[in-house]
């Protein structure tokens, strides 16, 4: 039987249960690693199969990233972990050259769930912001599953999102309007009492390790608690000028309209490609 989940009676729920279990603040690490899986498609005449299938190849290895979630009971900061491989993932097949985009190394994600807010490092277009605002959340639904992810026994919640986005490739001569349904599964442990998650994901009774996104998964690999060698520090964002997710997302439509313009009509013959994942 599935149980409905409304934020605020989890938080309610993790604070008792914290205070109860663990008498005291609890900081920690968790070190994720991501791996996504996508389609990729082409004109047959324009490039073969074993080339498609070369270029998703390529991708899919180049997009796996480390990432790092350092929190407490209420702050949190989401860092993608320092790497030479961490730029843009490049692939390229009988001419043709894909480069997507997967954020900069150094940009930081801060979440406080006691206040329900969040703070977030993002560029559109060369310019560097800083985007403040209210986290968004979410009716998780509880399904009594459960398994071990290492030495901890995991539960599984869902929910499920229909977002509004706009797509955009050369040869269109105008932005496509499309409503996704997007189902998210997350694997916590009430074992780390903490309602923290990668990303933007939270307010689960217990610390997310795994979490299934469109084609998208984050796994926990290494967790440190309480580590008293290298105490836990919450970094929050800095760089860029302030806005707000609206005033955020509407320079993402004017940038994808600046695209639009540029390519607009035209079949996209030896030009380069850049595609940006994500919010």
């Amino acid at each position: 039987m599935k149980v409905k989940l409304i934020l605020f009676t989890a938080c309610l729920a993790l604070v008792i249960m914290t205070s109860n279990v663990m008498g005291q603040g609890i900081t920690g690490r968790a070190y994720y690693k991501s791996t996504s899986s996508f389609k990729f498609s082409m004109d047959s005449t324009q490039m073969s199969p074993e080339q498609i299938a070369e270029i998703q190849a390529q991708l899919k290895k180049q997009m796996e990233r480390e990432y790092v979630l350092s929190f407490n009971q209420i702050e949190s900061n989401w860092k993608q972990v320092e790497s030479l491989g961490g730029g843009p993932a490049t692939a390229s097949s009988g001419g043709m050259q894909i480069v997507i985009n997967t954020g900069s190394q150094d940009r930081i994600l801060y979440k406080n769930i006691a206040d329900q807010t969040y703070e977030q490092e993002q560029d559109v277009m060369g310019k560097e912001l800083l985007i403040k605002d209210v986290l968004e959340p979410a009716e998780w639904e509880l399904t009594g599953e459960s398994k071990k992810i290492g030495n901890y026994t995991a539960q599984k919640a869902t929910y499920t999102r229909i977002i509004d986005s706009q797509r955009f490739s050369t040869g269109m001569t105008e932005m496509e309007n499309v409503k996704d349904t997007v189902q998210v599964v997350a694997w916590y442990t009430p074992e780390i009492p903490v309602s923290h998650g990668p990303e933007n994901y939270f307010g689960l009774p217990g610390l997310i390790l795994e979490l299934q996104n469109n084609g998208r998964t984050l796994i926990c690999e290494k967790i440190e608690l309480n580590p008293s060698a290298e105490p836990v520090a919450i970094i929050r964002p800095k760089r860029g000028k302030e806005v707000t997710n609206e005033e955020f997302r509407a320079m993402q439509e004017e940038g994808m309209k600046q695209m639009m313009n540029r390519y607009q009509g035209k079949p996209g013959e030896g030009n380069q490609f850049t595609i940006r994942i994500g919010n």
